[in-house]
């Protein structure tokens, strides 16, 4: 009975959400606005991935079912947020992301009913406990993808780091030769290839295809992947991009920082390794010694 009741409440809030996606309340004028920005960046979102070349089949079906996701979710409102910053430094597209969760949680959520229904075929019964383990692995599958894409876009940011405190320097060595800082900005992007200057390089050439100022651009770029120092950088630059030499400091004295800072990073690093080890060390010595204990205190206990 526990079960019937818990079967029919999940289904019967199932079709409650599904009715909320695709039905929703009316909207008023602002509403409507949004809902044709949320239309013109679906329809380039759609341009985008139809312009993919090297693709096959199936990730585009997958990356089509997580559009239709993010649409949903735009409609009522939803903001990714941390999550939105996360997958924008690690290169994994919203859609991609939302289709592998959304996969993840069907599948955590069947295959213990499976289980189950298998196991009452051959005269088992475990009652609601599949169905309670069916909630948890679900819960489990929605929320694991976003957690892998975290841990992955720590070390993305850490990475990014490094670049922008070199991206730094380059910037500072090209203005004391006496170029411009756009000129600055653009020569420095160009000297590599690493994925966070490739990502640097195209959002200056953007900003000189749009009209903007290559250091909005930069804020802009910061903003998205949630480093902080690529927006203080933006913000820096706006303030003082009329003074060379004041600029020239300015990064220099940045870049300094960026180096303290990731430097402090790396020995705490290697400072919680150290203590880690020593732990591992202190529990085998101490299996070593109830290895050697043990036979004198069985025999003095018997």
């Amino acid at each position: 009975m526990i079960g019937v009741l818990l079967g029919g409440a999940v289904a019967g809030a199932g079709l409650l959400l599904l009715v909320h996606v695709l039905v929703g309340p009316s909207a008023s004028g602002a509403a409507s606005l949004a809902r044709l920005d949320a239309d013109r960046r679906r329809a380039r979102r759609t341009s985008a991935m139809e312009a993919e070349e090297g693709r096959g089949g199936e990730r585009r079906q997958v990356r089509r079912v997580g559009a239709v996701l993010r649409d949903a979710l735009e409609r009522r409102g939803v903001r990714l947020g941390r999550t939105g910053a996360d997958l924008a430094v690690t290169g994994t597209s919203v859609e991609t992301h939302l289709a592998t969760s959304a996969l993840a949680g069907v599948l955590g959520f069947l295959l213990p009913l499976l289980l189950g229904v298998l196991a009452a075929l051959t005269g088992s019964s475990f009652g609601a406990v599949p169905l309670l383990l069916s909630l948890v692995l679900a819960a489990g599958g929605l929320v694991l993808p976003t957690l892998v894409v975290r841990a992955q876009a720590a070390e993305s940011r850490r990475a990014f780091r490094h670049v922008v405190g070199a991206f730094l320097d380059l910037v500072a060595m090209s203005l004391a030769g006496g170029r411009g800082v756009p000129e600055a900005l653009q020569t420095a992007a160009a000297v590599s290839d690493a994925p966070a200057m490739v990502r640097i390089r195209r959002a200056l050439e953007d900003a000189r295809l749009q009209g903007t100022t290559p250091w909005h651009a930069l804020g802009q770029l910061g903003a998205d992947v949630g480093v902080e120092e690529l927006v203080d950088l933006g913000a820096a630059l706006a303030l003082v991009a009329e003074d060379g030499a004041k600029v020239k400091e300015s990064l220099s004295a940045r870049a300094e920082s960026l180096r303290r800072k990731e430097i402090a990073e790396l020995e705490g690093t290697a400072q919680e390794r150290s203590q880690s080890m020593v732990v591992a060390q202190l529990l085998l010595a101490a299996g070593f010694l109830v290895f050697l204990l043990y036979p004198a205190l069985a025999r003095i206990a018997l």
